[in-house]
C-alpha cells in the first residue's frame, strides 16, 4: 500500500476495526483447533485498503487450511511505527509486518528483521529476489542482504484537473505535452502562476521526499553526488528549493500535512481549488469522489521534457527476527508479495504498482487514460537514496527542517546551511 508514504497519516474508521475484528483468533493454535499456526501481521491502512488484505486471507486460507491470519491494523502511519518498535522491543511484535520506507533504515539498524535472503533466493520460492525493480529496495537492503520486500509501490506523480486548467485559462494538456517531449519544468511553473492568478493553488504536495527531490530532479539538480549531500549547495538544487520555498509561501504550492481537517488536499483537488496534486495511484479513491473524466497524470516535469528518475513510494513486508513461526510467516509473506498476490490485491482500481515484475496489467485497466505513466516512472524510479534511507531518522529529519523553511520560520541561507549540517552529521 506504499501511500505516500506519502502523506504518511491514514485514519482507519470503523470498516477496519470491524476487518480486524474478522481477521482471525489470537494465540498459536488460530481457533483453538490446535491444528493450526497463526500468524500475526500488522499494518497501517485506510478502509479500502484493509478490505483488500481481507479479500487477500481469505483466499489465502482455501490454500493454505493450516494457516490462520491475524491482522493488527494500526489507526494512524505516524503511531504505527512506534508502536511496533515498543512491540519488538517488548517481545511481543508481530510475525511480519510492513514498514515505511521513511522507517526501514531504523529497523535494519535495529537488528530487529531477518535476513530474507536465501529465503527469497530458496527453489520454491515464490518472492525471489529479481522478481522486484531493485531501485525499489531502498533502505530495506543494506551490505547485499535484504530485509523487506516491497509489497508494492507507488511513483510519485501529478494528477492534474483539466477543469481547474480550463478555469485557469490554460488550454495546453500536461499528459498531451509530455507525450510530445514537451512536459518542462517551465511550463509546468508557468500553469502554476496562471493557477495562482486566477485565485486558484498551483499544486498541492505532501512535505515529503518524494515530492522535493522530484522537484530537485526536474531542475537538474542532484541530492548527493559521490555519497556526499549536495543538495544544499547544488546551484540547481538551491534553485529548486527556492522555488518551493517562494511557493509555499505566497500559497501557490500548498503543503498537505498543513490543511485544515475538512479541507485537506483531496477536498481540494476534488473540489476544482488545485490544478496539481502530487500522488500515487491511491488517489483513484479520491478522484472517483469527482468526476473522473477531469483528472489525468503526468510525470513530474524535467528541464528538457525527457523523462527524469523520479522518486517512487515504497513501503516493505519484513519478518520479525525473533518469530517463532518462521516458515509459516514465509508462506504468508512471500505469497503477499508474489506476482499472485499483488494482482489479487491491486486489482480493480486498486491503490498502488506492482514492485514485481509480470504484473502491470492492473495498471492498465483503463483508468486514468495515461495509466502507462505509472509504469513509466516506476521503472526509472527510485525508493530514496540509499545513503539516506540507509541512516535512522534522517529522511523524517531533512521533512521537519525543510517544513521551517516552508512556512517562512526561517530564512532561505539559514535553512540550506542548517541543513547541510544536519545532514552531515547524521551522514558521518
Amino acid at each position: 500500500m506504499s501511500i505516500s508514504r506519502a502523506a504518511k497519516t491514514v485514519a482507519v474508521l470503523a470498516a477496519g476495526a470491524a476487518l480486524v475484528a474478522t481477521s482471525g483468533c489470537g494465540g498459536s493454535s488460530g481457533s483453538g483447533s490446535g491444528s493450526k499456526t497463526t500468524v500475526t501481521w500488522s499494518t497501517w491502512g485506510n478502509p479500502e485498503e484493509l478490505a483488500r488484505f481481507k479479500a487477500f486471507e481469505k483466499d489465502f486460507g482455501k490454500r493454505h487450511p493450516d494457516i490462520n491470519l491475524k491482522l493488527q491494523a494500526v489507526p494512524s502511519y505516524s503511531d504505527y511505527h512506534a508502536k511496533l518498535l515498543t512491540q519488538l522491543s517488548s517481545k511481543t511484535a508481530p510475525d511480519v509486518f510492513y514498514i515505511g520506507d521513511d522507517f526501514a533504515g531504523k529497523f535494519v539498524s535495529a537488528g530487529v528483521l531477518a535476513p530474507l535472503n536465501d529465503k527469497m533466493a530458496a527453489p520454491d520460492s515464490k518472492a525471489k529476489p529479481e522478481d522486484f525493480f531493485d531501485g525499489l529496495y531502498g533502505g530495506a537492503k543494506k551490505d547485499g542482504q535484504i530485509y523487506g520486500i516491497p509489497n508494492d509501490a507507488n511513483p510519485e506523480v501529478l494528477w492534474y484537473d483539466k477543469q481547474t486548467l480550463k478555469d485557469a485559462g490554460i488550454t495546453d494538456d500536461p499528459a498531451a505535452l509530455n507525450a510530445q517531449g514537451k512536459w518542462t519544468m517551465a511550463t509546468f511553473l508557468d500553469m502554476n502562476r496562471k493557477l495562482k492568478a486566477a485565485d486558484k493553488a498551483g499544486s498541492v504536495f505532501y512535505n515529503w521526499y518524494g515530492s522535493t527531490y522530484s522537484m530537485i530532479n526536474g531542475f537538474g539538480g542532484k541530492v548527493y553526488d559521490g555519497g556526499k549531500f549536495v543538495g544544499n549547495t547544488d546551484p540547481k538544487s538551491r534553485e529548486a528549493l527556492k522555488t518551493l520555498a517562494d511557493g509555499y509561501q505566497d500559497k501557490t504550492f500548498l503543503v498537505a500535512d498543513l490543511l485544515p481537517e475538512g479541507n485537506g488536499s483531496d477536498v481540494q483537488f476534488i473540489k476544482h481549488k488545485v490544478g496539481f496534486a502530487a500522488g500515487g495511484r491511491w488517489m483513484i479513491d479520491t478522484v472517483k469522489k469527482g468526476r473522473q473524466d477531469d483528472y489525468d497524470i503526468v510525470p513530474f516535469p524535467s528541464q528538457t521534457g525527457v523523462l527524469m528518475p523520479q522518486t517512487v513510494g515504497t513501503s516493505f513486508l519484513a519478518m520479525n527476527k525473533d518469530t517463532k513461526k518462521a516458515q509459516a510467516a514465509w508462506t504468508f509473506m512471500s505469497e503477499f508479495v508474489s506476482k499472485d498476490g499483488q494482482l489479487l490485491r491491486l486489482k480493480g482500481g486498486g491503490n498502488a504498482v506492482p514492485s514485481v515484475k509480470g504484473a502491470d496489467s492492473v495498471v492498465m485497466e483503463g483508468y486514468p487514460a495515461h495509466a502507462q505513466t505509472f509504469i513509466d516512472t516506476r521503472d526509472g524510479g527510485f525508493a530514496n537514496y540509499p545513503e539516506e534511507a540507509g541512516v535512522p531518522s534522517l529522511t523524517s529529519d531533512i521533512n521537519e527542517h525543510l517544513l521551517k523553511l516552508w512556512t517562512g520560520k526561517i530564512g532561505f541561507d539559514q535553512a540550506m546551511n542548517e541543513l547541510g549540517s544536519l545532514v552531515s552529521a547524521k551522514l558521518h
